[in-house]
């Protein structure tokens, strides 16, 4: 027996309802796969920007800048390793210092800047060591060193740990986030350019 046309209608409609509800549900599984698949083809090929600024040369802009002051800069002769991103000279009219600094890399990837002021006062050196009380004292390279410090400080910053000499009428001050072995080694190279 046939059913009338009338009763076949809601069956067709509803076959072809419940077609499209399964549609919609595959269609936004496919779209979420594809977009999954772009998202994770821009986090696999995008090129990142490197952070690390490039090596320079700080010998030879020591030398430059050799020429603009009377003291002489110190310029360490470090072993195969080590990498500077930054050395200039600065003159600070504000509280009359002339500072040489040199932010070095250490092999293993920590920081030590160096700092050398001339004719450097007590305030200077308590901004270059963030107000710290010396710890200690260390010998290198011939010269006796004041250790800061500040490791076991909340937000210690890239001063972790510094050592401050006096040589001539120059304070230097090595300041960073290094072990104390790679502290002792620029230590000693200092010592030894002085």
């Amino acid at each position: 027996m046939t059913m009338p046309a009338q009763e076949a209608a809601p069956t067709v409609a509803e076959r072809r309802a419940a077609r499209r509800a399964n549609q919609t549900t595959f269609n936004l599984v496919i779209a979420l796969i594809a977009s999954l698949g772009i998202v994770l083809l821009l986090v696999v090929v995008v090129v990142r920007p490197d952070t690390q600024l490039p090596a320079i040369d700080y010998r030879a802009v020591g030398a430059s800048a050799q020429g603009s002051v009377d003291e002489p800069l110190v310029i360490p002769d470090l072993p195969e390793g080590w990498t500077a991103n930054r050395a200039e000279l600065v003159s600070d009219p504000a509280d009359g210092v002339t500072r040489w600094e040199i932010g070095f890399l250490t092999p293993d990837g920590a920081y030590i800047g160096l700092v050398q002021g001339v004719d450097a006062n007590a305030s200077w050196l308590a901004d270059q060591v963030r107000s710290a009380s010396v710890t200690g004292a260390q010998s290198h390279g011939g010269l006796t060193w004041d250790a800061y410090d500040r490791r076991d400080v909340p937000d210690p910053g890239n001063v972790e740990f510094a050592l401050v000499t006096e040589s001539g009428a120059s304070t230097i001050v090595l300041g960073g986030t290094a072990s104390d072995e790679e502290f002792a080694v620029l230590a000693t190279t200092v010592g030894e350019a002085r």
